[in-house]
């Protein structure tokens, strides 16, 4: 993995991410232990879309690693407003932090700004391109709960568009992992997506159906069909009720299968599941702090 940017998942090696989530098990173990580790460092938060887990655990990242974060606001409130470009924001906040955090509705918006800036820049989402570090996360919670080899997993709902989807599918190549997407037609992976992980060797199965699998399953990771995706309600309806669970579905599922979702939810996990054995979603939430620790240990040790 380079050192200075993290922009895709395609990026990391088994090697990688197995440091990266043993460190984070040592943060994890023990958060305020390490409030000396970069004192004075500061992250610089660029946000061009809502976010609530992503933007919070960075900021509670650094702040447990004893620096600080920068947070440029809202778009309404920044110089965008004003016309300034894109890259042009970033270079400036690029001066005020040891490292930028960077959201942006647009793919390959994170690749185009590491052209332009000399610290460490991590992908915190690009329209529907990559998530990597939700992905670390998810890899780190799929270690605790069920191991990363001899897995079978179950990914669930907009795998069109859903960039938390592409980023896990591409790092689960790196370990022995059976995948089995499941998705109306009209949300399943993208080609490009497809074709990355044939090149990979994955072993990958496409269902429109979760029952055919759900047997069998270590993991399943649910994700939001996306309202906004469909012209027509009635047929987001339709296939919204059709990609849900709730405590009936999971009748046949193992007694030890782990249940994830990146979150936010809607109506896509019935509420009843939230205090089952099954429900990982949460912890996974949690785990976003001590694996970006883990990250930002890593990229800000290498600046120095």
């Amino acid at each position: 993995m380079r050192r200075d940017h993290l922009i895709t998942a395609k990026q990391l090696s088994r090697e990688d991410v197995e440091s990266v989530l043993d460190r984070a098990a040592e943060f994890d173990a023990d958060p305020a232990a390490f409030g000396d580790r970069h004192p004075d460092a500061v992250l610089g938060l660029c946000f061009f879309e809502p976010s609530t887990r992503t933007k919070m655990s960075f900021e509670t990242a650094i702040k447990r690693l004893g620096g600080d974060a920068v947070d440029m606001g809202t778009v309404e409130s920044s110089s965008v407003k004003k016309g300034e470009s894109l890259a042009d924001t970033a270079r400036v906040v690029a001066g005020y932090a040891d490292a930028l955090v960077l959201r942006h509705p647009s793919q390959g918006a994170a690749k185009m700004v590491s052209e332009f800036v000399d610290v460490p820049l991590l992908n915190g989402g690009d329209g529907a391109g990559h998530h990597p570090t939700q992905t670390l996360l998810d890899l780190y919670t799929i270690r605790e709960n069920a191991g990363l080899d001899d897995l079978t997993i179950g990914i669930m709902g907009d795998l069109k568009y859903g960039r938390t989807v592409h980023s896990l599918a591409h790092a689960l190549t790196n370990f022995d992992a059976s995948q089995h997407f499941v998705s109306p037609e009209s949300l399943r992976l993208p080609r490009s997506v497809r074709y990355d992980l044939h090149e990979a060797g994955a072993n990958v199965r496409e269902h429109t159906e979760l029952g055919e699998i759900l047997p069998a399953l270590d993991v399943l990771y649910v994700t939001r069909i996306q309202r906004e995706r469909f012209p027509d309600e009635n047929e987001y309806q339709e296939i919204a009720g059709e990609y849900g669970i709730d405590l009936e579905t999971l009748e046949d599922a193992k007694d030890d299968l782990t249940v994830m979702h990146p979150l936010p939810r809607v109506d896509e996990i019935a509420p009843e599941v939230d205090d089952t054995e099954y429900a990982a979603y949460f912890e996974q939430a949690h785990n976003g702090v001590p694996v970006r620790m883990a990250l930002l240990d890593q990229l800000l040790e290498g600046d120095e």
